[in-house]
């Protein structure tokens, strides 16, 4: 049986994944996606909503929430202003030929 002191944590497998170029191409692919769906998630978390109150306070469907969620689909920039004037939330995008980088601020 393995000692849960044995284990790598979450940060330890991700870095170790990273040298795999192909790991290292999807994650950088998807990265905006997914900062606008931990932001989100994080979000309900804090103030104690389900996907559907959530979606009322920010007028969308529980679906539409429900994808955002997931990281599989890039928030649009109507989206992005929805959450930001719904929630009071700052969001800071940065374009580069690298990618686009998602930051937000309470």
């Amino acid at each position: 049986m393995v000692r849960l002191s044995e284990l790598s944590t979450a940060e330890e497998l991700h870095e170790k994944d990273m040298a795999d170029p192909a790991y290292r191409a999807e994650h950088d692919r998807s990265r905006f996606a997914n900062e606008g769906g931990l932001r989100v998630v994080r979000y309900r978390a804090e103030h104690g909503l389900s996907q559907s109150a959530f979606g009322r306070l920010v007028g969308m469907r529980q679906p539409h929430v429900a994808r955002l969620e997931s990281g599989d689909h890039e928030p649009s920039l109507s989206t992005l202003a929805r959450l930001s004037a719904a929630l009071g939330i700052d969001f800071t995008l940065t374009v580069t030929p690298a990618g686009v980088e998602l930051r937000a601020s309470a």
